[in-house]
């Protein structure tokens, strides 16, 4: 996609984002509180493959293991048009670091006190650097990953056990077996620093 058309999808899922928050929470449980973004459209102003977001929601980091979507992610990302954009969701928890070893220096794009438009004009000028996350610490990044390795590994435990569980059972076994997927991606890409 070209560069100028991935700044546009940021900027109209800042504003679906917006919608969202005015939602009931009785009918979107889920609260995404900011949209950040990752990656490559934040080093170049080339055509991408595709566009990285953050969606940040306050829930403990404990339900939000790498890699996989929160319950409620799939309604909130149909109902705000998530699902249906050319942007890769990666669903974080606002009670931990964004940042990780993928994740890096992301810049904020919309959180519950508006769009930001500031960073938007500075990423379309090129002049976004500054407004963007510091990278952390070699051993702030080491401890992160070991948190992540950890709550990641718990997903993975519990995917397999629900996968185990309902595998014979009548319905459909494609969501459980999504989320064992994504729990199995998720705990398979943090880098383990003792091999």
């Amino acid at each position: 996609m070209r560069w100028s058309r991935a700044v546009h999808h940021l900027e109209e899922l800042a504003k679906a984002c917006a919608d969202m928050a005015t939602r009931p929470a009785a009918i979107f449980p889920l609260r995404v509180t900011a949209l950040w973004t990752f990656g490559d459209v934040l080093e170049h102003q080339e055509d991408l493959d595709s566009l990285a977001v953050v969606m940040a929601v306050d829930l403990p980091f404990e339900e939000v293991a790498w890699l996989c979507a929160p319950a409620g992610a799939e309604h909130w990302s149909n109902a705000a048009g998530l699902a249906k954009s050319p942007a890769v969701a990666i669903w974080r928890s606002t009670r931990a670091p964004l940042w990780n070893h993928r994740v890096i220096r992301p810049l904020l794009i919309w959180d519950e006190s508006g769009v930001a438009g500031q960073p938007l004009s500075a990423l379309r000028a090129g002049t976004a650097d500054p407004l963007r996350l510091p990278e952390p610490a070699p051993d702030e990044l080491a401890s992160r990953l070991e948190a992540e390795r950890v709550v990641s590994l718990r997903a993975l435990q519990s995917a397999t056990a629900t996968y185990q569980q309902r595998r014979f059972a009548p319905g459909k076994l494609e969501p459980i077996a999504d989320a064992l997927w994504r729990a199995s991606a998720g705990f398979l890409d943090i880098p383990d620093r003792h091999s």
